[in-house]
């Protein structure tokens, strides 16, 4: 593992810097710690603005971490060809701090390794240091040969919020606006229970003063965003959405029976699957007839919580855990199920930042034409969209007698397959990014003109 800059996809220019060829094309630098092969929550939406800005014209080089430091990778052997065939290009960095990370980073997790790496994530916690605070030095140190005029933007997607900070510092030294993406809140996560420190909330309103703009995923949070910060400039909404092409070829499994399938992880107290085993639960005991075989089918790492929940609720032998799987095997579960389930809250009546809550889960069963069974606030921004593309139906966490009335209903044929919302794919939802951008870019070169 190298924490030097990955030149196999950049040229370099006489002095040994990497060099960005074609000065006609707009140059973005673009931080993304969640990146493939990585596989994460805030992968896909990271590959899709990089692939589909590449194709509208831009020259792109993401800056993350190196391959080898992940725990959790998904297809590591294509991902070189994928970023050749987009024309995307890389700078990997090392990471300081590793053991502030355990979920997705490797490091020494035994014997004394383990020991001194427990230590440091309590002491962190307890002085609100992020678990990636290690990495704006090392993009520091991965982007030092990069000079004025090298880029003409910079943008940074979360997590980790500390790659805003990054952003700012190398927009400084290179003197290029930059840009910070928003796929969760900040300092208001409703998933968040630890109260974030006054430093960490002044250097959230000190980088929305500085920035050049700010995308975020949904109207709700933008507002939110708003709300907290009044000084922010521009907040432009660009959605989650899903990419056709990735999905052109999943296979649906055929279960042989009606599933219910839920795809991810939960944050309690606020995204549990209480409500939906209750409602399978109401479902079991009904009375029809006609009622067809059928299954949950739960993958991802909270089995525990999952069976848990279920054989509370006396449904157990109706549930089947796949565990953690690859994100390629979970779209097939999602192609194949006959509902797909999405919680985002299990709370009635929501904060604004619970209800601008939209996961890139919803987004992935609308492509795959999958009926959304979603459990959400009311009012949310989630509810709207599913609603709108007639793709499935909104609960509150307390209805579960409703969910059960909802899924006998998709039994009896009553609700049929959704069409994919091309409005939310990313050859759609592109495009306004790639124009503010460009016109970001436009101003600021008329500035450095005008000086």
């Amino acid at each position: 593992m190298t924490s030097d800059n990955d030149l196999t996809t950049l040229q370099k220019t006489g002095d040994g810097r990497p060099a960005l060829q074609d000065l006609n094309r707009p140059r973005l630098l673009f931080l993304a710690y969640s990146f493939p092969p990585l596989w994460a929550p805030g992968t896909p939406r990271a590959w899709y603005m990089a692939k589909y800005l590449a194709r509208l014209g831009w020259e792109v080089t993401v800056v993350t971490p190196h391959p080898s430091l992940w725990v959790r990778t998904d297809r590591t052997e294509k991902i070189e060809g994928l970023l050749q065939q987009e024309g995307i290009r890389r700078i990997t960095t090392g990471l300081r701090w590793r053991c502030l990370d355990p979920d997705y980073v490797r490091f020494r997790n035994h014997g004394i390794g383990w020991l001194v790496g427990g230590v440091c994530r309590k002491i962190a916690r307890r002085l609100s240091i992020e678990n990636q605070a290690g990495w704006p030095p090392a993009i520091e140190n991965a982007c030092r040969t990069l000079r004025r005029g090298d880029v003409d933007i910079i943008m940074a997607t979360l997590a980790p919020f500390v790659s805003f900070r990054a952003a700012r510092l190398l927009g400084k030294r290179l003197r290029a606006p930059f840009v910070l993406d928003y796929r969760d809140p900040w300092n208001s996560n409703p998933h968040v229970s630890v109260p974030r420190s006054r430093r960490i909330l002044e250097e959230e309103e000190s980088l929305l003063r500085d920035c050049a703009a700010v995308t975020i995923v949904s109207s709700s949070l933008g507002l939110s965003l708003r709300q907290h910060f009044p000084s922010v400039k521009e907040v432009h909404v660009v959605s989650n959405g899903f990419d056709p092409e990735d999905l052109y070829n999943i296979q649906p499994i055929n279960f042989n029976h009606f599933a219910i399938v839920y795809a991810g992880g939960f944050y309690p107290p606020k995204r549990v699957i209480t409500p939906l085993m209750k409602a399978l639960q109401t479902l079991r005991s009904s009375q029809h007839d006609k009622l067809p075989e059928w299954r949950f089918h739960y993958l991802g790492a909270s089995a525990g919580h999952v069976l848990g929940e279920a054989e509370r609720c006396g449904i157990h032998d109706r549930v089947v855990l796949h565990g953690q799987v690859s994100r390629e095997e979970s779209l097939f579960a999602v192609a194949g199920a006959d509902v797909s389930v999405v919680i985002t809250s299990v709370e009635d009546e929501g904060s604004l930042e619970d209800r601008g809550i939209v996961t890139g889960k919803v987004f992935e069963a609308l492509g795959l034409g999958s009926r959304v069974l979603l459990i959400a606030p009311v009012g949310s921004d989630a509810e709207a969209i599913i609603e709108e593309n007639y793709c499935g139906r909104r609960f509150a966490g307390n209805q579960t007698e409703e969910i059960a009335k909802y899924l006998l209903e998709v039994m009896a044929g009553q609700h049929p397959k959704p069409v994919p919302p091309a409005k939310y794919s990313w050859p759609e939802i592109a495009p306004p990014l790639n124009k503010l951008l460009r016109r970001i870019v436009d101003e600021h070169r008329r500035k450095l003109a005008a000086e």
